[in-house]
């Protein structure tokens, strides 16, 4: 009888796929949360996914991060490719690291927000996205794709929390104001109405603003112009 030639032995089909999950390790992605103000209104702005499994759904500009890249450098390589914007405020927010907060692999994700003194300063997303648009924080989104609910929800704490102990309306204003548009700013950020009196007896004792000498002229009587002393958000107890 002949003798049959004995085969190679192969690992089983799991031990291969063990293997791979073992040494395997996350990718590394940025997306930012952008605001602004208009007409007494909050916005944020989203683009529209234009492939993947979450093809058609709204998200923040976001994107992986590129080896070699800072995560500073990819947050703001992906807001100008999805709003032309260069320089605008950012600061980073939080982690989020879910194993399936992306239907495609693990990815964890750096959050940051941007703040913008005027939504109209944005210009069109770029290729990768089908489209993009300013929506009203508090109105109805669009279905938000992987943990962007979650992270526009923690977004908006920390921008009302540091209204409390920073001057971060700087980013959210334009250089001149009145002091009616700082007060609307907190107010519409905050969600409620303020007491007038004592909301700008508490500001103007920071010192934090400039008084200008020109008027913004209008239907009504002048309106003092204002400035902030300073244009970097930094610490400071203001409510």
């Amino acid at each position: 009888m002949q003798e049959v030639e004995s085969l190679p032995r192969f690992a089983t089909p799991s031990r291969p796929i063990r293997e791979r999950t073992r040494y395997a390790r996350p990718k590394v992605a940025v997306d930012t949360v952008v605001f602004a103000v208009q007409n007494c209104r909050l916005k944020t702005y989203l683009v529209q996914l234009k492939g993947g499994a979450l093809r058609g759904r709204w998200a923040f500009p976001g994107g992986l991060v590129r080896v070699g890249e800072t995560l500073d450098e990819a947050a703001g390589r992906e807001l100008r490719a999805a709003t032309g914007l260069g320089g605008a405020y950012m600061e980073q927010l939080f982690s989020f690291g879910d194993p399936a907060r992306d239907p495609r692999a693990h990815v964890v994700s750096v959050a940051y927000v941007a703040l913008l003194p005027d939504p109209a300063i944005v210009g069109a997303p770029a290729e990768k996205y089908s489209a993009g648009g300013w929506f009203e924080v508090g109105a109805r989104l669009p279905p938000l794709a992987y943990d962007h609910e979650q992270m526009a929800r923690y977004a908006l704490r920390r921008l009302t929390a540091k209204l409390e102990y920073s001057n971060i309306a700087v980013a959210l204003l334009p250089r001149v104001f009145t002091f009616k548009q700082l007060e609307d700013l907190y107010a519409t950020l905050l969600g409620r109405r303020l007491d007038r009196r004592n909301f700008r007896r508490r500001i103007l004792a920071m010192r934090i603003l400039r008084e200008l000498s020109a008027k913004q002229h209008g239907a009504h009587r002048p309106a003092t112009l204002y400035s902030f002393v300073s244009r970097t958000p930094h610490v400071v107890q203001m409510l």
